[in-house]
């Protein structure tokens, strides 16, 4: 991975008072790391340190391979866009002469558009499929249609980095998907590196390739998700006393973490035999190209299996998602043993 975002042992905090130290990461073009933690813990101060809204206490962050300080704020701006939580009040505003205003990095000391910063400003809004909002005042728009337009404004920047302090925070679930289904666009498709805060556990995972952890007791800790979000994780992330997280449960739309590995790399996989009563099977069915499903507290078929096996062997590798085998799904024990006899590699984790 060539980084474009490397932060080491980084500082934050305010009026000379550290809060958080020894923070560190690697992000590389169009990456998503998503911030998670409970209020107060941090988040949002390591966002303004990183985009120089703060004073860095310590450590490095560079942008592009150049200590981020040595930037000037016109250059910072072309490299780097930002999207707070606060409202803007743009009186009179319509959308497109909001959208416009992102392109102050690239315009003269009268501030006079070209044509290709109104070629910008029409790209801006359709990445963010927001054409139809570009008359409008922004004053008359929905949340969700308000987080759209000022998502192209920072698009307006051309930046390559995107970060965003609770981008979600006042839309309702339809809003929020979609917007995260923007971002996880842009990141793949433009490139545009991503960095957020979320209180949506379940939303952070399926958008996110990386997630910072930040705790009130100052602890952090970077990983995937797959890697962050086991069973306890939460639990002691947020300090929960009662209730619990199950990460299986996390999301309806999600399904086990294995699946959304998957799904994030674009991996095709087969999957089975699953019981058509476990909260596994309508996500495989989802997500997977084929899957071999039986009957409720049924063991397969023989021809069921048959089928199982079929897929098996035309796939290169088989990952063992760990689930205990029982009397029921004593077949998926069989189905990883003719695996071994075939000699197809069978994995216990995803390879990096």
């Amino acid at each position: 991975m060539v980084p474009y975002v490397q932060v080491e042992d980084l500082a934050v905090g305010y009026d000379g008072r550290v809060l958080l130290d020894g923070l560190g990461f690697q992000l590389a073009r169009g990456d998503i790391l998503t911030l998670i933690g409970p209020n107060g813990a941090g988040k949002s101060t390591i966002l303004k340190t990183l985009t120089r809204q703060l004073r860095r206490l310590g450590g490095a962050v560079v942008l592009d391979g150049q200590e981020i300080n040595t930037w000037s704020p016109k250059e910072l701006a072309r490299q780097l866009a930002v999207v707070l939580t606060d409202r803007p009040r743009p009186e009179l505003l319509t959308c497109r002469e909001l959208v416009a205003l992102g392109r102050y990095p690239y315009t003269n000391l009268l501030d006079r558009h070209t044509a290709q910063d109104t070629a910008a400003v029409a790209s801006a809004l359709a990445l963010v499929q927001a054409q139809d909002l570009a008359d409008l005042p922004f004053a008359t728009l929905s949340d969700g249609q308000r987080q759209r337009v000022l998502l192209a404004r920072a698009l307006c920047q051309q930046p390559k980095l995107l970060v965003l302090d609770e981008p979600t925070a006042y839309l309702d679930l339809r809003y929020k998907i979609e917007f995260l289904d923007i971002l996880r666009t842009l990141a793949r498709q433009e490139g545009i590196t991503v960095l957020l805060s979320l209180h949506e556990i379940d939303l952070a995972a399926k958008v996110s390739d990386y997630l910072l952890c930040v705790r009130e007791d100052r602890a952090l800790s970077f990983g995937t998700p797959e890697e962050l979000l086991s069973a306890g994780a939460v639990e002691a992330l947020y300090g929960m006393s009662a209730g619990s997280y199950h990460p299986l449960l996390g999301s309806v739309e999600l399904g086990i973490p294995w699946y959304r590995a998957l799904q994030k790399r674009r991996q095709a996989f087969a999957a089975g035999i699953l019981f058509d009563n476990d909260v596994d099977c309508p996500v495989a069915l989802a997500l997977s190209d084929q899957v071999v499903t039986t009957p409720a507290f049924s063991p397969p078929t023989q021809a069921l299996f048959q089928q199982a096996a079929a897929l098996l062997t035309r796939c290169g590798r088989v990952l063992d998602a760990g689930t205990p085998v029982g009397p029921y799904n004593q077949a998926n024990g069989q189905l990883l043993a003719l695996a071994r006899e075939q000699g197809l590699p069978v994995l216990d984790h995803l390879p990096d």
